[in-house]
């Protein structure tokens, strides 16, 4: 399950992520679940406000090219995918 926690410095984040504007140029569409139990894979993250809880720790980066992934937020849980190929596939739970 994806419990992230979003750090405040780059160095001590697992994964960089770079917030897409647009659902295409995503590689993970993800959706924010409300209860940790509702956390699966790497598509449905439950935001953690305690490093200690995480399952994966990232950092929001402004520049797309200085990510590691390129996500997409979804507004239902069905469309919350991978929808590129990428090096973290299966790697956030």
């Amino acid at each position: 399950m994806a419990k992230v926690f979003v750090t405040t410095k780059e160095k001590d984040a697992n994964v960089k992520i770079f917030n897409c504007s647009k659902e295409k140029d995503a590689d993970l569409h993800f959706f924010k679940v409300e209860k940790e139990k509702d956390a699966k894979g790497d598509a449905l993250w439950f935001f953690v406000e305690k490093e200690k809880d995480a399952t994966i720790k990232v950092f929001w980066v402004e520049k797309e090219k200085d990510a590691n992934i390129k996500v997409f937020r979804v507004d239902k849980d069905r469309n919350a995918k991978w929808n590129k190929s990428n090096a973290w596939t299966a790697r956030l739970e």
